[in-house]
């Protein structure tokens, strides 16, 4: 089941979005079967990544909803805690935006009581990428800089590309020199993925990237950013990342 859970994330950063659904599936299935409570928990809070990182809301509300119940009945407060950042997520995207951080603070919270510091980088990402689509980068911010300086201290590096992106986006809101210090946040995130073999942060970067040179006149430049990594995928069409790229390509054609 964990195996089988793994590769559906490393599928997925790798650029294989189809394939990786389908062993999530598998992996989920197959904690079913085993019927065991920590096990079946441990497969719902990896199937919560896969869809958080797919970007596929109402799946991730079911499945965090799915973790958070089962977890609170059996006493694994670990889990209540990562249901309840992904609960808070999927309701802030959704546009809950003040209970869904409201929960995702508890959430995070909650998680370090427990002493565990895996994957801390990635929860406050997502919890400053949500302060930037509301347009509170001033409380966005920090939260990167923490982030990026936890991944320098531990190591834990598969979400680093990401971080540099979302950092991006809420520099570029920030202040009149925010463009200049947003692309460089863009540029350093496709070189931390590309140094990765990671192409869905590397396709999330490189769209970022397009369209802040598009709207600044550098069109055929954007192009030669995004189109390579979108046209080194085969599969996934119908995923909001490749949707967005997709629609932008169309404009710099």
């Amino acid at each position: 089941m964990v195996s089988r859970a793994f590769l559906a994330w490393a599928l997925l950063c790798c650029g294989r979005p189809e394939t990786a659904l389908t062993r999530s599936r598998e992996a989920l299935a197959k904690a079913h079967e085993l019927s065991d409570p920590f096990t079946l928990a441990l497969g719902l809070h990896l199937s919560c990544i896969f869809h958080q990182l797919r970007g596929d809301c109402p799946e991730l509300r079911r499945v965090s909803g799915a973790l958070t119940a089962l977890a609170a009945d059996q006493g694994f407060p670990y889990f209540v805690a990562t249901g309840t950042i992904f609960q808070g997520w999927a309701r802030a995207a959704g546009g809950e935006t003040e209970t869904g951080l409201a929960n995702m603070h508890r959430g995070l919270a909650a998680k370090r009581a427990t002493g565990v510091e895996l994957k801390v980088p990635y929860y406050l990402g997502l919890i400053a990428g949500l302060f930037t689509a509301a347009d509170r980068v001033t409380e966005a911010l920090p939260l990167f800089d923490e982030a990026l300086a936890t991944v320098s201290r531990t190591g834990e590096c598969w979400f680093e590309a990401e971080l540099h992106r979302l950092k991006g986006e809420a520099l570029l809101k920030a202040a009149p020199e925010g463009p200049f210090e947003a692309e460089a946040c863009y540029r350093r995130a496709i070189a931390i993925a590309r140094k990765q073999d990671a192409r869905h942060w590397e396709l999330r970067a490189a769209t970022s990237l397009a369209r802040l040179l598009c709207d600044r006149g550098r069109c055929a430049e954007a192009r030669d950013y995004l189109a390579p990594v979108y046209n080194s995928y085969a599969e996934g069409f119908d995923t909001p990342d490749l949707k967005d790229a997709t629609e932008l390509l169309e404009v710099l054609r």
